[in-house]
This record gives structure tokens, sequence and C-alpha cells, in this order.
């Protein structure tokens, strides 16, 4: 089956204000999957694939020109209908493009790699619904299985075989997830892994590093106070400082800043919560020795180490970053592609720590939807797809990110544009700066008006 795998865009929320990778790239005038000059990027067929690899993915420039500003009157007409009804015409802040400017097509449709707007405008889709369309949209296998179970019902409030189906799928990928709860987002999954870090320890503080998003939990937006020793200042309205003031944010890439923490903080800190490539705030990879020195000092302090793996997992490995780089997390948070592009998040980790949940244990964590059929449906049809097909899907994933990202720097380059890359895998950034990018103070030199003016010019090609 020939599909396009993969995708690029990293940055999630507007609070950051950094950057975006490329969202999506409009092909003018296509009107087929293989007239557009982007063809090698993502190869549609076997042989093109092998052929393209031959060769060398990037082989030069391959934008299309400049034409004519695409029209998107019925998007712009879309957008001021949702604002008599949403905060800012959205449901996720990073939908209105306040970060990057320009209007914000709104979709109808994709298939593949490709989204079709409600003006009927072509797009090469880099960002993949934020991570979960791993395989592609409407991928047929998961599409089929949606359908399937669906005719049974789409929730039951009770359980369903489906739910260890897909948990020993996920165990096998991650064999530190002795045991897993599912949750039904990224969200819900690190706060359920705090509150149980929290019971196991018995201790209350939490250290963060700037730069990383573990959701919109209010422990969890802080910004970084003016040292290790002092404690996170809220990082939105509505959260209160005393919420805030149970967390310390530190620098990424810092294990001195760690260690100084823990000393100041003798038997308070409960946990370490990490993104261990950083999405955030731009892909920022952890420096050598950086996971592994974490992970000794929380096993020494008796801190637990949670693996933030709602946008690595399943992407940068099979088993996602704990795999890559070896890590031996204490509990991990999964999302995204776990549920196929249906709302599913997962949190789980070492059986004598989930064990503490309800109802063996005092940790309360509960939700209507949880284990919900049609997201667990999903996810065992994208699960098994990799799976079964990790040899072919992850190297050309490799091998398609390096094309796009190289081949993007390469053309700055000529250009004369300072630009720093930075990619793991299919994650990956192109930082205005002349960097290097090793944390978010370092991502925040970025140029980031010029970045709006790449996004926007990319929309109109």
């Amino acid at each position: 089956m020939a599909r396009r795998f993969g995708s690029a865009m990293i940055s999630k929320t507007d609070s950051t204000r950094l950057i975006y990778a490329i969202g999506y790239i409009r092909v003018k005038g296509c009107k087929g999957q293989d007239g557009d000059s982007f063809s090698q990027f993502v190869p549609e067929s076997a042989m093109e694939r092998e052929r393209a690899q031959r060769s060398g993915l990037y082989t030069g420039a391959t934008m299309s020109t400049h034409g004519d500003t695409p029209n998107r009157s019925r998007s712009k007409a879309m957008q001021e209908r949702a604002e008599r009804y949403f905060p800012g015409g959205v449901n996720s802040p990073v939908r209105a493009f306040r970060a990057v400017g320009g209007e914000p097509p709104f979709v109808e449709r994709a298939d593949g790699a490709w989204l079709t707007d409600a003006d009927g405008n072509r797009y090469i889709d880099y960002f993949g619904s934020w991570g979960p369309m791993i395989l592609g949209h409407a991928f047929p296998p998961v599409v089929e299985a949606i359908e399937r179970t669906a005719r049974n019902s789409a929730s039951f409030g009770a359980s369903t075989a489906a739910e260890a189906d897909l948990a020993e799928r996920v165990s096998a990928c991650y064999p530190v997830l002795e045991k897993m709860r599912f949750v039904s987002s990224g969200t819900e999954a690190t706060m359920s892994a705090i509150r149980l870090a929290r019971a196991a320890t018995g201790r209350k503080v939490i250290v963060k590093f700037e730069g990383c998003y573990h959701g919109h939990a209010d422990g969890l937006l802080v910004k970084a106070g003016s040292g290790v020793a002092t404690f996170g200042i809220p990082g939105s309205a509505g959260v209160p400082e005393e919420i805030a003031g149970l967390t310390l944010a530190l620098p990424y890439n810092d294990l001195a800043a760690v260690e100084a923490a823990f000393a100041v903080h003798p038997g308070a800190i409960a946990a370490v919560i990490l993104e261990p490539v950083v999405g955030n705030a731009g892909c920022i990879a952890p420096a050598d020795g950086y996971l592994g020195g974490l992970r000794a000092i929380t096993a020494r302090e008796g801190a637990l180490l949670i693996v933030d793996e709602v946008m690595t997992g399943f992407r940068v490995a099979l088993g996602g970053a704990c795999e890559r780089y070896g890590i031996d997390a204490d509990l991990v948070t999964l999302g995204k592609i776990v549920g196929g592009g249906l709302p599913v998040g997962v949190f789980g980790g070492k059986r004598q720590f989930m064990d503490m949940l309800a109802p063996l244990g005092p940790v309360y964590q509960a939700g209507t939807l949880s284990g919900n059929p049609l997201a667990m449906a999903a996810g065992i049809a994208t699960v098994r797809y990799l799976q079964e097909h990790a040899e072919p899907v992850y190297p050309q994933l490799e091998a398609t990110a390096q094309a796009v990202f190289e081949g993007v720097a390469a053309e700055a380059a000529k250009a004369g544009v300072a630009m720093t890359l930075n990619r793991v895998g299919s994650m990956g950034t192109w930082f205005f700066t002349p960097g290097p990018v090793r944390n978010y103070d370092e991502a925040a030199t970025s140029d980031t008006e010029r970045f709006g003016r790449f996004h926007r010019a990319m929309l109109e090609r």
C-alpha cells in the first residue's frame, strides 16, 4: 500500500511564539498527486521511493514558483462566523495563526499527505494534525476500524476487550509500561502522572524545563523564576501563585541546574518531567549524557522521572524516545499517534506506581470516555501497522524528513539567510538564528518576524 508517512511540524502553543516548522504548503494549480514539484519529498509509489533514495532525496530547489494569491474567501467567512461562538474563533489557540500572522485556512478534507481547504486550495501537510497522522490522513485501515466499531456504538461506559488489545501493543513497544491507563488527552495524562508521582513520594514539588509543554494543567503552565532556588511563577492568568509555587522551571540540557535544585530543595522534589526531545519551543535534542544524567539524579534523590512522549511517542522510533535513547523512565505519558487521530492519552509505567491508582490504591483518577472504543480501534489499527511495517516506515520517514529539512536549510544558506536546523527523526525546526539552539533561551533568539513572513509566503506557493 503506497502511503505518505510522517509529519514535520512541532510547536504547539502561541505562548512560545517560536517555530512552527512549515505548516501547510499550498500546491498551486495541482490537479493530481503526481503533478507538483514536491513529489520527490513524498514519493507516491514504491518505485519512486526507491529511485529517490538511490539518487538522494534532496537534489536542489523544489519549491514551486510564486503564483497568484489563493482565494480564501470561504475560509475567511468561516473564521468570522466562528469568532461569534469561540474565543478568537478557535478551540485551540495555535489555530488562530496569531504567532505567524495571516489568515488560517479552514480545512474541509484530507487524504494521505494532502489537505484541501474550504476554498478548494490544496496543500502538502507537514504537521499531520500536530503528530497523529504518521501514516497519512484517512489511512484506510484506520478508517475501516472506526467505521466497523461505530456500528456497535460509539461509547458504552463499560470495559471492552479493545482496551487490553491496544495496551498489549503499546506495552510491546514500551516495555517500561508494565501497567497503564487510557485517558482522553495528553494534558490529562501528564496531570495524572504528576498526581501519582506526588502520592508515590509523599512530596509536592515538580521540576519541569523551560520550553517543554506538558498540557494546560495549572501546575504546568509555569514560567521560570529568577534562578534554580526560586519557584516558578504563573505562566497564564488564572493560575494561582500557590500552585505555580510548587513547580521549578529549569533550563533544558543543564544537569548542573538540576543538581542545584535538588541541593536547595532536599527531600521536596517528587518528580522531574520533561519532553525527551523538546518540541514546543522548536525541536531541541538532548545533549549527550543529559537523559542518563537525569535518570541518575532522580534515582539517587528518590524522585520519579516522568518522560512525556505525547509528541515523540511512536515517532522518533517505534518505541519512541525511550527506545531511541534507552531511557529507564518511572512513568511515561503518550498521546497523538497512539490514538490514530482520535482523542487518546496514556500514562503508565512501573507496576509499583501504577498499582497505587484506584480501585487498587488511594490515588483517584477516572474518565467517562477513557478507553473509548472508537479511539481504541483507531489506535490498534495505527500501532499494528507501525509494528508490522516498522522496517519500511521508519527508514522512509527518516529519509523524507532529512530531505525536507536539509533541503530548506540548504536553500537558506544559498540565499544568505541565517538559519539553524535542529532535527531528530521526523521532528525538526528551522530556527532563524545563527545558533546553536540547545535550550529555550537560545531558541528565543530566533527571528520570529522573519519566520512569520516565511510561513505566510509558503502558504501562497
